[in-house]
């Protein structure tokens, strides 16, 4: 009867560990990390972006306040959305 309790104990102790170290990952980590640009290109890239879509990012952290396209080599562009290529862009992309 005893080991029986023992056993009960024991399982019941692992199991309280096991979720006590599942729900502190799951605190650290909400969800898919966000994207970051620390720093942006200023110089024209129009030639090199692909697609209809873009991104607007805000400034947190060492992330700087940017714009994302992708491009042509697959890779994500982060563009300073004050340069007036990347206005002029976004605004071609609203009107297709």
């Amino acid at each position: 009867m005893s080991v029986k309790i023992l056993s009960i104990t024991l399982l019941l102790v692992s199991m309280c560990v096991c979720c006590h170290s599942s729900e502190g990952t799951h605190r650290h980590h909400p969800g898919p990390v966000p994207p970051c640009c620390p720093a942006v290109t200023k110089g024209n890239m129009t030639a090199d972006v692909v697609g209809q879509i873009y991104h607007k990012l805000a400034a947190r952290g060492h992330c700087v306040k940017a714009i994302i396209f992708d491009t042509k080599n697959g890779k994500q562009l982060c563009a300073d959305p004050d340069a007036q290529w990347v206005k002029d862009l976004i605004a071609k992309m609203k009107k297709e």
